[in-house]
Protein backbone atom coordinates (compact mmCIF):
# COMPACT_ATOMS: atom_id res chain seq x y z
CA UNK A 1 0.00 0.00 0.00
CA UNK A 2 0.96 3.52 -0.86
CA UNK A 3 1.32 6.21 2.14
CA UNK A 4 1.47 9.42 2.21
CA UNK A 5 2.62 11.60 5.23
CA UNK A 6 0.21 14.55 7.00
CA UNK A 7 2.46 17.03 8.71
CA UNK A 8 1.67 19.99 10.68
CA UNK A 9 4.41 21.94 12.15
CA UNK A 10 4.34 24.56 15.36
CA UNK A 11 7.34 27.07 15.17
CA UNK A 12 8.93 29.25 17.86
CA UNK A 13 10.59 32.14 16.11
CA UNK A 14 12.79 34.25 18.38
CA UNK A 15 11.91 37.92 18.54
CA UNK A 16 14.95 40.82 17.54
CA UNK A 17 13.49 42.78 20.11
CA UNK A 18 16.54 44.38 22.39
CA UNK A 19 14.64 43.40 25.59
CA UNK A 20 12.38 40.36 26.72
CA UNK A 21 8.73 40.43 26.54
CA UNK A 22 7.49 41.55 29.72
CA UNK A 23 10.64 43.34 31.47
CA UNK A 24 13.66 44.99 30.82
CA UNK A 25 15.98 42.45 30.55
CA UNK A 26 18.33 41.79 27.34
CA UNK A 27 17.51 39.67 24.85
CA UNK A 28 21.54 38.82 23.96
CA UNK A 29 22.51 35.04 23.35
CA UNK A 30 25.76 33.87 25.53
CA UNK A 31 25.71 36.16 28.68
CA UNK A 32 26.97 34.94 31.80
CA UNK A 33 24.50 32.34 33.15
CA UNK A 34 21.65 34.02 35.04
CA UNK A 35 23.07 37.55 34.48
CA UNK A 36 20.02 38.85 32.28
CA UNK A 37 17.02 38.28 34.92
CA UNK A 38 15.45 40.18 37.11
CA UNK A 39 12.44 39.97 39.71
CA UNK A 40 9.68 39.85 37.07
CA UNK A 41 11.10 37.16 34.67
CA UNK A 42 12.26 35.22 37.36
CA UNK A 43 8.58 35.39 38.93
CA UNK A 44 9.13 36.78 42.16
CA UNK A 45 5.92 37.61 44.49
CA UNK A 46 4.40 41.29 43.82
CA UNK A 47 5.85 41.91 40.49
CA UNK A 48 3.77 42.87 37.17
CA UNK A 49 4.75 42.41 33.40
CA UNK A 50 4.81 45.30 31.37
CA UNK A 51 3.94 43.95 27.50
CA UNK A 52 6.84 45.06 24.92
CA UNK A 53 5.39 46.83 22.68
CA UNK A 54 7.94 45.82 19.95
CA UNK A 55 7.16 42.38 20.21
CA UNK A 56 3.12 42.99 19.18
CA UNK A 57 4.19 45.53 16.18
CA UNK A 58 7.09 42.12 14.87
CA UNK A 59 4.02 40.05 14.95
CA UNK A 60 1.76 42.34 13.43
CA UNK A 61 4.27 42.58 10.42
CA UNK A 62 4.63 39.04 10.00
CA UNK A 63 0.93 38.20 10.58
CA UNK A 64 0.41 40.82 7.56
CA UNK A 65 3.14 39.28 5.68
CA UNK A 66 1.58 36.03 5.85
CA UNK A 67 -2.04 37.42 4.96
CA UNK A 68 -3.32 36.64 8.38
CA UNK A 69 -6.09 38.26 9.92
CA UNK A 70 -5.40 40.14 12.59
CA UNK A 71 -7.61 40.04 15.80
CA UNK A 72 -9.35 43.60 17.35
CA UNK A 73 -8.82 42.39 20.98
CA UNK A 74 -6.78 39.53 22.04
CA UNK A 75 -5.63 38.52 25.53
CA UNK A 76 -3.08 36.38 27.40
CA UNK A 77 -3.38 33.41 29.61
CA UNK A 78 -1.36 31.38 32.20
CA UNK A 79 -0.30 27.93 30.32
CA UNK A 80 -0.10 25.90 33.49
CA UNK A 81 2.41 23.08 33.59
CA UNK A 82 5.79 22.33 36.16
CA UNK A 83 9.43 22.23 34.84
CA UNK A 84 12.50 23.07 36.43
CA UNK A 85 13.29 25.86 33.99
CA UNK A 86 9.68 27.28 34.23
CA UNK A 87 10.56 29.92 37.69
CA UNK A 88 6.26 31.06 37.68
CA UNK A 89 4.88 27.70 37.36
CA UNK A 90 3.50 28.33 34.25
CA UNK A 91 4.16 30.42 30.56
CA UNK A 92 2.63 33.27 29.54
CA UNK A 93 0.83 32.77 26.08
CA UNK A 94 -2.05 33.50 24.31
CA UNK A 95 -5.09 30.43 23.71
CA UNK A 96 -8.29 31.25 23.05
CA UNK A 97 -7.77 34.80 21.82
CA UNK A 98 -4.78 34.86 19.75
CA UNK A 99 -3.55 38.25 18.03
CA UNK A 100 -3.49 36.80 14.57
CA UNK A 101 -4.85 33.67 12.74
CA UNK A 102 -5.28 32.51 9.42
CA UNK A 103 -2.92 33.16 6.76
CA UNK A 104 -1.01 30.97 4.44
CA UNK A 105 3.26 30.29 3.17
CA UNK A 106 3.63 29.54 -0.19
CA UNK A 107 6.22 27.40 -1.10
CA UNK A 108 7.16 25.43 -4.40
CA UNK A 109 6.53 21.45 -5.24
CA UNK A 110 7.18 19.37 -7.93
CA UNK A 111 3.41 19.73 -9.07
CA UNK A 112 3.97 23.34 -8.85
CA UNK A 113 3.43 26.19 -5.98
CA UNK A 114 1.36 25.20 -3.06
CA UNK A 115 -0.03 27.46 -0.18
CA UNK A 116 0.42 25.85 3.61
CA UNK A 117 -2.28 27.04 5.69
CA UNK A 118 -1.72 28.67 9.20
CA UNK A 119 -3.68 27.71 12.17
CA UNK A 120 -2.63 31.28 13.92
CA UNK A 121 0.03 33.40 15.27
CA UNK A 122 0.86 34.29 18.97
CA UNK A 123 3.23 36.05 21.35
CA UNK A 124 4.54 33.84 24.50
CA UNK A 125 7.62 34.38 26.80
CA UNK A 126 10.53 31.71 26.30
CA UNK A 127 11.21 29.00 29.03
CA UNK A 128 14.95 28.63 30.87
CA UNK A 129 17.28 26.31 29.94
CA UNK A 130 18.76 22.61 31.25
CA UNK A 131 22.43 22.33 31.45
CA UNK A 132 23.09 18.33 31.62
CA UNK A 133 25.96 15.99 32.60
CA UNK A 134 29.41 16.86 31.12
CA UNK A 135 28.33 20.50 30.01
CA UNK A 136 28.43 21.08 33.81
CA UNK A 137 31.49 20.05 35.04
CA UNK A 138 29.48 18.01 37.55
CA UNK A 139 28.18 14.06 35.86
CA UNK A 140 24.76 13.23 36.86
CA UNK A 141 23.71 17.11 37.43
CA UNK A 142 21.27 19.76 35.90
CA UNK A 143 21.94 23.26 36.53
CA UNK A 144 19.45 25.92 35.56
CA UNK A 145 20.36 29.35 33.63
CA UNK A 146 17.35 31.44 33.18
CA UNK A 147 18.46 33.72 30.73
CA UNK A 148 16.02 32.74 27.94
CA UNK A 149 13.29 33.16 30.61
CA UNK A 150 10.92 35.76 29.21
CA UNK A 151 12.60 36.13 26.01
CA UNK A 152 9.58 37.13 23.46
CA UNK A 153 8.48 34.01 20.69
CA UNK A 154 6.30 34.36 18.00
CA UNK A 155 4.46 30.72 17.61
CA UNK A 156 3.77 30.00 14.15
CA UNK A 157 1.10 26.80 13.85
CA UNK A 158 0.55 25.48 10.03
CA UNK A 159 -2.72 23.97 9.26
CA UNK A 160 -1.37 19.97 8.68
CA UNK A 161 -1.65 20.42 4.83
CA UNK A 162 2.48 19.09 4.27
CA UNK A 163 2.29 15.91 2.39
CA UNK A 164 6.20 15.20 2.56
CA UNK A 165 9.49 15.54 5.09
CA UNK A 166 10.72 17.72 1.93
CA UNK A 167 7.81 19.60 2.09
CA UNK A 168 8.16 20.37 5.62
CA UNK A 169 11.86 21.29 5.07
CA UNK A 170 11.08 23.91 2.32
CA UNK A 171 7.96 25.33 4.98
CA UNK A 172 10.69 25.92 7.32
CA UNK A 173 13.20 27.30 4.97
CA UNK A 174 10.76 30.04 3.00
CA UNK A 175 9.46 30.98 6.73
CA UNK A 176 12.80 31.50 8.05
CA UNK A 177 13.27 34.01 4.65
CA UNK A 178 10.69 36.01 5.48
CA UNK A 179 10.92 36.45 8.71
CA UNK A 180 14.95 37.57 8.52
CA UNK A 181 13.66 39.68 5.55
CA UNK A 182 11.31 41.27 7.61
CA UNK A 183 13.98 41.37 10.47
CA UNK A 184 11.94 40.22 13.26
CA UNK A 185 14.11 36.94 13.86
CA UNK A 186 17.94 36.45 12.73
CA UNK A 187 16.74 32.58 12.25
CA UNK A 188 19.58 30.84 14.09
CA UNK A 189 18.32 27.22 14.74
CA UNK A 190 21.80 26.34 16.12
CA UNK A 191 21.30 28.80 19.08
CA UNK A 192 17.66 28.29 19.52
CA UNK A 193 16.46 31.82 17.39
CA UNK A 194 13.90 29.22 15.16
CA UNK A 195 12.65 26.26 16.75
CA UNK A 196 9.92 23.83 15.31
CA UNK A 197 8.20 20.84 16.52
CA UNK A 198 6.20 18.55 13.66
CA UNK A 199 3.14 16.49 14.19
CA UNK A 200 3.36 13.66 11.95
CA UNK A 201 1.34 10.95 10.96
CA UNK A 202 0.59 8.36 7.92
CA UNK A 203 -2.34 7.14 5.60
CA UNK A 204 -3.24 5.41 2.52
CA UNK A 205 -3.08 8.06 -0.52
CA UNK A 206 -6.59 9.12 -1.46
CA UNK A 207 -7.68 8.46 1.84
CA UNK A 208 -9.16 11.68 3.41
CA UNK A 209 -9.14 10.19 7.30
CA UNK A 210 -6.26 11.33 9.76
CA UNK A 211 -3.83 8.50 11.14
CA UNK A 212 -2.71 8.81 14.79
CA UNK A 213 0.03 11.51 15.17
CA UNK A 214 3.48 11.89 16.93
CA UNK A 215 4.72 14.82 17.70
CA UNK A 216 8.36 15.02 16.88
CA UNK A 217 10.75 17.52 19.02
CA UNK A 218 14.10 18.43 19.02
CA UNK A 219 14.75 19.23 15.17
CA UNK A 220 17.57 22.46 15.14
CA UNK A 221 18.51 22.28 11.78
CA UNK A 222 16.89 22.11 8.11
CA UNK A 223 18.83 18.76 7.16
CA UNK A 224 17.17 17.67 10.99
CA UNK A 225 13.82 18.88 9.95
CA UNK A 226 13.86 16.51 6.76
CA UNK A 227 15.88 13.46 8.52
CA UNK A 228 13.50 13.32 11.47
CA UNK A 229 10.29 13.21 9.71
CA UNK A 230 11.50 10.66 7.10
CA UNK A 231 12.37 8.15 9.77
CA UNK A 232 9.46 8.79 11.50
CA UNK A 233 7.26 8.39 8.40
CA UNK A 234 9.08 5.19 7.74
CA UNK A 235 8.31 3.89 10.87
CA UNK A 236 4.92 4.34 11.52
CA UNK A 237 4.29 2.86 7.65
CA UNK A 238 6.26 -0.12 9.42
CA UNK A 239 3.91 -0.15 12.52
CA UNK A 240 1.12 -0.02 10.29
CA UNK A 241 2.20 -2.72 7.52
CA UNK A 242 3.19 -5.13 10.21
CA UNK A 243 -0.61 -5.34 11.37
CA UNK A 244 0.34 -2.43 15.03
CA UNK A 245 -1.12 0.50 15.87
CA UNK A 246 0.85 3.59 15.81
CA UNK A 247 0.81 5.48 19.30
CA UNK A 248 -0.08 8.99 20.31
CA UNK A 249 2.86 10.49 21.61
CA UNK A 250 5.77 12.50 21.68
CA UNK A 251 8.95 11.95 20.63
CA UNK A 252 12.68 12.93 20.26
CA UNK A 253 15.34 13.64 17.50
CA UNK A 254 18.24 12.04 18.32
CA UNK A 255 20.80 13.29 15.30
CA UNK A 256 23.38 10.99 16.11
CA UNK A 257 21.44 7.31 16.36
CA UNK A 258 19.17 9.31 13.80
CA UNK A 259 16.27 7.96 14.85
CA UNK A 260 13.48 9.54 17.22
CA UNK A 261 12.93 7.97 20.55
CA UNK A 262 9.89 7.88 22.81
CA UNK A 263 9.22 11.02 25.30
CA UNK A 264 6.23 10.65 26.91
CA UNK A 265 2.75 8.83 26.15
CA UNK A 266 -0.68 10.75 25.71
CA UNK A 267 -1.93 9.37 28.60
CA UNK A 268 1.85 11.64 29.75
CA UNK A 269 0.83 14.14 28.01
CA UNK A 270 -0.11 17.88 29.61
CA UNK A 271 -2.92 19.57 30.41
CA UNK A 272 -1.90 23.06 30.90
CA UNK A 273 -5.33 24.12 32.27
CA UNK A 274 -5.14 27.48 30.22
CA UNK A 275 -7.08 30.45 32.05
CA UNK A 276 -7.11 34.33 31.63
CA UNK A 277 -3.46 36.16 32.69
CA UNK A 278 -5.06 38.79 35.30
CA UNK A 279 -1.93 40.90 35.40
CA UNK A 280 -1.79 42.10 31.99
CA UNK A 281 -4.65 43.94 30.32
CA UNK A 282 -6.14 42.42 26.57
CA UNK A 283 -4.27 43.60 23.60
CA UNK A 284 -6.07 45.90 21.66
CA UNK A 285 -4.86 47.20 17.98
CA UNK A 286 -5.52 50.33 17.38
CA UNK A 287 -6.61 51.32 14.07
CA UNK A 288 -7.14 54.54 12.09
CA UNK A 289 -10.42 53.74 10.74
CA UNK A 290 -9.36 55.54 7.86
CA UNK A 291 -10.93 54.12 4.44
CA UNK A 292 -8.83 51.61 2.31
CA UNK A 293 -7.93 54.66 -0.31
CA UNK A 294 -6.61 56.49 2.89
CA UNK A 295 -4.78 53.82 3.62
CA UNK A 296 -3.13 52.70 0.17
CA UNK A 297 -1.78 56.24 -0.77
CA UNK A 298 -0.52 56.90 2.95
CA UNK A 299 1.59 53.85 3.26
CA UNK A 300 2.96 54.64 -1.05
CA UNK A 301 6.56 54.80 1.53
CA UNK A 302 7.25 54.26 4.91
CA UNK A 303 8.40 57.42 5.40
CA UNK A 304 5.02 59.53 4.80
CA UNK A 305 3.64 56.45 6.30
CA UNK A 306 5.85 57.67 9.25
CA UNK A 307 4.74 61.10 9.00
CA UNK A 308 1.15 60.70 9.31
CA UNK A 309 1.20 58.07 12.47
CA UNK A 310 3.54 61.30 13.85
CA UNK A 311 1.16 63.55 13.04
CA UNK A 312 -1.83 61.46 14.25
CA UNK A 313 -0.21 61.23 17.81
CA UNK A 314 0.17 64.77 18.29
CA UNK A 315 -3.19 65.81 17.04
CA UNK A 316 -5.57 62.84 16.79
CA UNK A 317 -8.23 62.43 14.90
CA UNK A 318 -7.00 60.00 12.00
CA UNK A 319 -9.32 61.21 9.02
CA UNK A 320 -8.33 64.80 9.79
CA UNK A 321 -4.54 64.34 9.57
CA UNK A 322 -5.21 61.67 6.27
CA UNK A 323 -7.20 64.76 4.80
CA UNK A 324 -4.50 66.85 5.22
CA UNK A 325 -1.66 64.90 4.50
CA UNK A 326 -3.50 63.21 1.15
CA UNK A 327 -4.44 66.76 0.37
CA UNK A 328 -2.13 69.90 1.08
CA UNK A 329 0.60 68.38 1.99
CA UNK A 330 1.36 65.87 -1.01
CA UNK A 331 -0.32 69.07 -3.79
CA UNK A 332 2.55 70.78 -2.15
CA UNK A 333 5.74 68.51 -2.20
CA UNK A 334 4.05 67.56 -6.06
CA UNK A 335 4.35 70.81 -7.10
CA UNK A 336 8.19 71.69 -5.93
CA UNK A 337 8.93 68.03 -6.62
CA UNK A 338 9.84 67.45 -2.90
CA UNK A 339 10.41 63.92 -0.97
CA UNK A 340 8.51 63.85 2.49
CA UNK A 341 11.81 64.06 4.10
CA UNK A 342 12.39 67.62 3.46
CA UNK A 343 8.81 68.75 3.85
CA UNK A 344 8.93 71.89 5.74
CA UNK A 345 6.10 71.35 7.76
CA UNK A 346 6.61 69.20 10.55
CA UNK A 347 4.08 66.88 11.62
CA UNK A 348 4.01 68.61 15.07
CA UNK A 349 3.56 71.68 13.06
CA UNK A 350 0.25 70.15 10.78
CA UNK A 351 -1.13 68.77 14.44
CA UNK A 352 -0.80 72.47 15.80
CA UNK A 353 -2.84 74.03 12.97
CA UNK A 354 -5.17 71.18 12.94
CA UNK A 355 -5.75 71.54 16.63
CA UNK A 356 -5.93 75.35 16.17
CA UNK A 357 -9.33 74.76 13.69
CA UNK A 358 -10.49 72.33 16.79
CA UNK A 359 -9.96 74.97 19.00
CA UNK A 360 -12.28 77.34 17.32
CA UNK A 361 -9.05 79.92 16.63
CA UNK A 362 -9.59 79.89 13.14
CA UNK A 363 -11.91 78.88 10.38
CA UNK A 364 -10.44 75.32 7.95
CA UNK A 365 -10.71 78.00 5.39
CA UNK A 366 -8.21 80.22 6.97
CA UNK A 367 -6.09 77.50 7.78
CA UNK A 368 -5.81 76.21 4.43
CA UNK A 369 -3.92 79.97 3.77
CA UNK A 370 -1.82 78.96 6.95
CA UNK A 371 -0.82 76.33 5.66
CA UNK A 372 0.19 77.50 2.25
CA UNK A 373 2.85 80.13 4.55
CA UNK A 374 3.99 77.54 7.10
CA UNK A 375 5.12 75.64 3.88
CA UNK A 376 6.47 78.51 2.24
CA UNK A 377 8.41 80.07 5.43
CA UNK A 378 8.39 76.85 7.77
CA UNK A 379 6.77 79.46 10.27
CA UNK A 380 4.63 77.79 13.08
CA UNK A 381 0.89 78.11 12.92
CA UNK A 382 0.55 80.30 15.76
CA UNK A 383 3.10 82.52 14.23
CA UNK A 384 1.35 82.94 11.01
CA UNK A 385 -2.08 83.56 12.56
CA UNK A 386 -0.50 86.00 15.23
CA UNK A 387 1.14 87.87 12.34
CA UNK A 388 -2.04 88.25 10.03
CA UNK A 389 -4.29 88.93 12.35
CA UNK A 390 -6.32 85.60 11.44
CA UNK A 391 -7.92 84.79 14.77
CA UNK A 392 -11.46 83.61 14.29
CA UNK A 393 -14.32 86.31 15.25
CA UNK A 394 -16.19 84.61 17.87
CA UNK A 395 -17.72 87.72 19.78
CA UNK A 396 -21.43 87.57 19.73
CA UNK A 397 -22.37 91.18 19.78
CA UNK A 398 -19.75 91.94 16.92
CA UNK A 399 -21.33 88.84 14.88
CA UNK A 400 -24.65 90.23 15.46
CA UNK A 401 -24.00 93.37 13.75
CA UNK A 402 -22.68 92.30 10.63
CA UNK A 403 -25.35 89.72 10.75
CA UNK A 404 -28.01 92.46 10.77
CA UNK A 405 -26.03 94.57 8.44
CA UNK A 406 -26.14 91.68 6.04
CA UNK A 407 -29.80 91.21 6.10
CA UNK A 408 -30.64 95.17 5.51
CA UNK A 409 -28.36 94.82 2.56
CA UNK A 410 -30.47 92.06 0.68
CA UNK A 411 -34.16 92.40 1.59
CA UNK A 412 -34.96 90.19 -1.49
CA UNK A 413 -33.45 87.60 -0.80
CA UNK A 414 -34.72 87.78 3.06
CA UNK A 415 -38.01 87.63 1.53
CA UNK A 416 -37.08 84.84 -0.26
CA UNK A 417 -36.14 82.86 2.57
CA UNK A 418 -39.58 83.80 4.43
CA UNK A 419 -41.38 82.23 1.68
CA UNK A 420 -39.53 78.79 2.43
CA UNK A 421 -36.44 79.02 0.28
CA UNK A 422 -34.36 77.59 3.30
CA UNK A 423 -31.53 77.09 1.21
CA UNK A 424 -30.39 80.76 1.08
CA UNK A 425 -28.99 80.68 4.23
CA UNK A 426 -25.88 78.86 2.33
CA UNK A 427 -26.04 82.68 0.69
CA UNK A 428 -26.14 85.07 3.65
CA UNK A 429 -23.33 83.13 5.21
CA UNK A 430 -21.31 83.44 2.53
CA UNK A 431 -22.14 87.01 2.82
CA UNK A 432 -21.02 87.73 6.53
CA UNK A 433 -17.45 85.31 5.98
CA UNK A 434 -16.80 87.71 2.97
CA UNK A 435 -17.62 90.53 5.30
CA UNK A 436 -15.27 89.54 7.86
CA UNK A 437 -12.59 88.36 5.27
CA UNK A 438 -13.29 85.01 6.34
CA UNK A 439 -12.61 84.97 10.30
CA UNK A 440 -15.92 84.35 11.33
CA UNK A 441 -17.02 81.44 13.21
CA UNK A 442 -19.03 79.61 10.25
CA UNK A 443 -21.20 77.79 13.18
CA UNK A 444 -21.71 80.79 15.08
CA UNK A 445 -22.73 82.56 12.48
CA UNK A 446 -25.42 80.09 11.45
CA UNK A 447 -27.28 80.00 14.79
CA UNK A 448 -26.91 83.91 14.67
CA UNK A 449 -28.66 83.90 11.05
CA UNK A 450 -31.50 81.57 12.04
CA UNK A 451 -32.17 83.26 15.03
CA UNK A 452 -32.40 86.81 13.26
CA UNK A 453 -34.10 85.42 10.31
CA UNK A 454 -36.79 83.13 12.15
CA UNK A 455 -37.26 86.52 14.88
CA UNK A 456 -37.94 88.64 11.57
CA UNK A 457 -40.39 85.61 10.16
CA UNK A 458 -42.10 85.63 13.74
CA UNK A 459 -42.21 90.13 13.85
Amino acid sequence: MEYEAVIGLEVHAQLLTDSKIFCGCSTRFGGAVNAQTCPICTGMPGVLPVLNRQAVMFLLKAALTFHSKVAPYSRFARKNYFYPDLPKGYQISQYELPLASGGYIEIDTPAGRKKIGLTRIHLEEDAGKLVHGSDTGSQGKSYVDLNRTGVPLLEIVSEPDLRSPEEARQFMQKLKAILLYLEICDGNMEEGSLRCDANISVRPVGSDKLGTKSEVKNMNSFRYVQRALEYEMKRQIEVLEAGGEVVQETRLWDADKGITMPMRSKEEAHDYRYFPEPDLVPIEVKQYGIPDYDARLLTTSPRLADYYEEAVRHAGHPKTVSNWVMGDLLRELKRDGTEIEKCPVSPAALAELIKLVEAGTISGKIAKGVFEEMYRTGKTPAKVVEEQGLVQITDVGQLQATVAEVLTQHPEQVKHYKSGKEQLLAFFVGQVMKATRGKANPKLVNELLREQLNAESRS
